[in-house]
């Protein structure tokens, strides 16, 4: 279960990178465009680019094995969230939604740090559409940098 840093975090414009590894200890990595917890903090879910996820998206249909690293750009401050249940499925009536404010918000949050709008919208476009990756959080990780990096978050402090 995802603690309350974890909600916060992922509350805030965060950059989302969701990885995964195919059956040679291949990884694949890519961004995802939005992101909500479940309201009883057991589950994620991600919003992807279906036309440039494909390689993550047939390794997490294959194995399920997710990792997903939070991080806000502005200061750095990140998480990492791991699972081992990965389903993909097509978006809900809200994901577009969701995925819009997900991108106005990073809009903001790059800004602080001098990027342009137009970097956010390359590296987040999704015009070939969005699918959604469902998975149960076993774990979460502090991955801010300083001396806590590493350190498992339970569901009282992550």
């Amino acid at each position: 279960m995802a603690g309350p840093a974890l909600a916060e975090l992922v509350s805030r414009h965060v950059s989302i990178i969701v990885a995964s590894r195919d059956r040679a200890l291949r990884p694949h990595l890519m961004r995802a465009v939005g992101c909500r917890l479940s309201p009883d903090r057991r589950r994620m879910t991600l919003l992807m680019p279906q036309d440039r996820s494909a390689e993550l998206l047939a390794d997490l249909r294959d194995n399920g094995q997710v990792a997903v690293v939070l991080s806000e750009p502005s200061s750095n401050r990140s998480i990492q969230v791991k699972g081992h249940d990965a389903s993909v499925a097509p978006c809900g009536p809200d994901d577009p939604a969701l995925a819009e404010a997900y991108l106005q918000g990073i809009v903001e949050e790059l800004g602080q740090i001098g990027l342009t709008a137009d970097v956010a919208h390359t590296i987040l476009g999704h015009d070939a559409g969005l699918v959604a990756v469902h998975f149960g959080i076993a774990a979460a990780f502090d991955q801010t940098p300083g001396p806590a990096a590493g350190r498992a978050l339970d569901a009282t402090t992550g």
